[in-house]
């Protein structure tokens, strides 16, 4: 098994629709907790038309002004609802206000496919062109292109007294090799190895076999068996891990119930879409010592160095520091990780 390098969370960021910004301003309080913990990496997830977080990139980019060193990725955006040319220039944008002298710390998660409930709201979001809309790896290459300072434009000069450039702006060089594709089919894993990008593996993943574990398992040596940097391509796991070493007996029953009520949906496969089966894998609730002898028994995470644990999405703010506490100060070290070592 791989020593765990690298440690980071995820989060959805909820919020009160009567009261938005506290929700926010929860989220930004949770990643420089992060910070302070030695955690390496924390993660947004888009939730579009919900009451998450709908625009990671802008939350991002107060993070990097309140933290210093912790990187920050999405996990994931879905591309079907973003412009990779506008998208490329606010990345870019964000990654150079993170840089603090040390490098960019943006690692944009992505993935691709029609967007959620996409008949709902196709005519407002694409009104002339929802039903000739490419939502393949193209939209992904579009966006590898642009981050890596390719031209996008036929036109570079002067014009008056504004200067025009032929490829996104700003530039950050060394973004592009941050890009993460969140991947939970041998075909989604084929293309990214493919495409030298890192790859995102969940606790979600396509119905490929009987059991959750081998499945990831084998998709992560399929991916780095056909990634140019073979057995360093970066792979990161995502499992929602509640430690109890410090809950109040009240929190305790909290995860335990809240864990209990997900437990049905991972006894079998799940249709998710017209053409998708997929796994979930428990959710793992106990001390830190019962978590990290579970996760040493996991094929999956047998063969990472780095993970970003899920925060259950519908826990209170004390709820989250518990559970970031103990993971930074217990469980991690238990699975052979040091705070702050990102990089090393």
């Amino acid at each position: 098994m791989r020593r765990l390098r690298r440690l980071g969370f995820l989060t959805i960021g909820l919020f009160d629709p009567a009261a938005p910004a506290a929700g926010h301003e929860e989220t930004l309080r949770i990643i420089e907790l992060g910070e302070e913990l030695g955690f390496d990496s924390a993660w947004l997830r888009h939730r579009h038309l919900q009451y998450g977080i709908s625009s990671p990139i802008a939350v991002m980019a107060a993070a990097t002004q309140r933290t210093s060193r912790i990187e920050l990725g999405t996990a994931v955006t879905p591309l079907g609802l973003e412009n990779p040319f506008r998208l490329a220039e606010d990345l870019g944008t964000v990654d150079v206000l993170s840089d603090r002298g040390r490098g960019g710390r943006i690692n944009p998660g992505v993935s691709v496919g029609p967007p959620m409930n996409y008949d709902a709201l196709k005519e407002h979001l694409y009104p002339d062109t929802h039903d000739v809309e490419d939502f393949t790896y193209t939209r992904v290459e579009r966006l590898l292109h642009n981050l890596e300072g390719k031209p996008v434009s036929t036109f570079e000069g002067t014009r008056g007294i504004e200067t025009f450039s032929r490829s996104i702006q700003p530039h950050s060089p060394g973004l592009r090799d941050r890009v993460w594709y969140g991947g939970s089919s041998t075909r989604s894993v084929t293309w990214a190895a493919e495409h030298g990008l890192n790859l995102l593996t969940s606790s979600v993943i396509d119905a490929e076999g009987e059991d959750f574990a081998q499945i990831q398992r084998a998709q992560i040596d399929l991916f780095r068996s056909l990634h140019p940097a073979g057995e360093a391509a970066r792979v990161s796991q995502g499992l929602v891990v509640i430690p109890t070493d410090s809950a109040t007996p009240e929190q305790k029953q909290k995860y335990e119930t809240y864990a209990a009520a997900r437990l049905p949906r991972t006894r079998e496969p799940q249709q998710l879409g017209p053409h998708k089966r997929a796994y979930f894998a428990p959710d793992l609730v106990g001390s830190s010592e019962q978590l990290a002898e579970q996760l040493s028994n996991h094929a999956g995470f047998q063969a990472v160095d780095e993970v970003a644990f899920a925060l259950p999405f519908t826990f209170g703010h004390d709820d989250y520091v518990q559970i970031l506490t103990d993971i930074a100060t217990r469980l991690g070290p238990m699975l052979g990780w040091s705070p702050g070592r990102a990089g090393s």
